[in-house]
């Protein structure tokens, strides 16, 4: 079989390549530039020409053709363009679920088989395995990486039926320990390479430096609520109906309408996110505090003390139905209906018991417990045991 193989130079991508040889196949690597702008990267670093020769080195140990393909163009208007957009609206986008959605499994994987390849191969630590229907047709299911430490299903939650049928993922039955020894045994120029950090896409970045190569700073308010605010206080009402219930659970609270009190000046809500306390410059307080919301039409960042504040926290998320996808469309639920599930919106978050539900209007996850700083934006996906089934953008 014939497989092309991302090498991204890091140890995943090189180990990938690796085991696919061994098991006989005819192997392409292909390395891909991404966007790279020199004035968000930290000092000294160029991360894609340093990247770009560890992978050379590794195809050249191997002895498999290897070429760079440029696709930054593609990056910085699916990606980029897509950051900038999300955060200036005051939403928290997941950019490493959009390039695996738009780029690599997208236009990459058209490459790949533009160049007669059967299966494209990458360094995810997440498993592909399939089954047939009653009516013969084949079904694939995403699962979880072996190593719950790494297991980057999440990454690929917007993954079709289409893509997964193309996809090989051989270190998801890994950990990442063996991971490493398996390139140190063959003497891998990239067997002790730190795994890359920051954006998929620029590597090592100041993320509020990023942004602000578009995004303008503007001063505004920092508004601390208080727990024993009215806003928490309300009678719960009686509902009509699940649906109005769910609606309920999974609202924004106007915290326009609390008696807050100004406590700091901040440079742009567009630079902040739900749940974050770092950076606010906020003293005085016995815990630390955590925003809770952004008035993104007048600058406002409203914050609460600690981890336990009412307003940080929702037994329920919202989720459009045009942002909704199912990875295994045959389990895609009819109006009215419900299913028990797992389920997270931040990778590494442990995964949560929950029940989605789909109605004519919307699709919503209810959590057994409340949880913290669910933000718009964000990626929900949920599972049925270690299959991640389906996915979609909080609104």
């Amino acid at each position: 079989m014939k497989v092309v193989v991302g090498l991204s130079g890091g140890v995943d991508s090189s180990v990938t390549a690796y085991l696919l040889q061994q098991q006989g196949h005819e192997l392409v690597a292909l390395f891909m530039r991404n966007w790279n702008d020199a004035s968000v990267t930290l000092e000294d670093e160029c991360p894609w020409i340093e990247d770009s020769n560890d992978a050379l080195m590794v195809a050249q140990k191997l002895g498999i053709p290897f070429q760079v393909i440029d696709m930054s163009d593609l990056y910085k208007e699916r990606i980029v363009d897509y950051m900038f957009d999300e955060y200036q609206k005051g939403r928290t986008p997941n950019p490493d679920v959009l390039c695996n959605r738009e780029v690599k499994f997208d236009v990459f994987m058209k490459t790949a088989m533009s160049l007669g390849a059967d299966k494209v191969a990458t360094g995810h630590y997440a498993r592909v395995d399939s089954t047939i229907d009653e009516n013969g047709k084949e079904i694939f299911h995403l699962l979880a990486g072996k190593d719950n430490n790494k297991d980057q299903s999440y990454f690929l939650c917007q993954l079709n039926q289409d893509q997964l049928s193309k996809a090989l993922f051989p270190i998801g039955e890994l950990t990442k320990p063996q991971v490493r020894e398996i390139a140190k045994e063959i003497g891998l120029v990239t067997a002790d390479k730190k795994d890359s950090q920051g954006l998929c896409f620029i590597g090592k970045v100041s993320l509020p430096q990023f942004l602000q190569q578009q995004l303008v700073p503007k001063e505004g308010e920092i508004v601390e609520i208080f727990k024993d605010s009215p806003l928490f206080s309300q009678e719960v009402p009686n509902f009509s109906s699940k649906e109005e219930e769910l609606e309920f659970l999974s609202k924004k609270i106007d915290y326009r309408k609390a008696d807050g009190k100004v406590i700091g000046k901040h440079q742009g809500a567009q630079f902040f996110t739900i749940g974050q306390s770092k950076g606010l410059g906020i003293g005085g307080h016995k815990e630390s505090c955590f925003i809770v919301s952004r008035d993104m039409e007048n600058n406002i960042i409203f914050v609460g003390e600690g981890h336990s504040f009412p307003g940080l926290h929702k037994k329920a998320l919202k989720i459009d139905n045009k942002e909704l996808h199912w990875v295994r469309e045959d389990l895609r639920l009819k109006n009215g209906e419900s299913m028990e599930v797992m389920a997270r919106f931040r990778y590494r978050q442990e995964l949560q018991k929950a029940t989605v539900y789909q109605f004519e209007n919307a699709f919503f996850v209810e959590f057994d417990e409340p949880q913290s700083a669910i933000a718009e934006g964000q990626f929900a996906a949920w599972y049925l045991d270690d299959e991640l089934t389906g996915s979609g953008v909080i609104s």
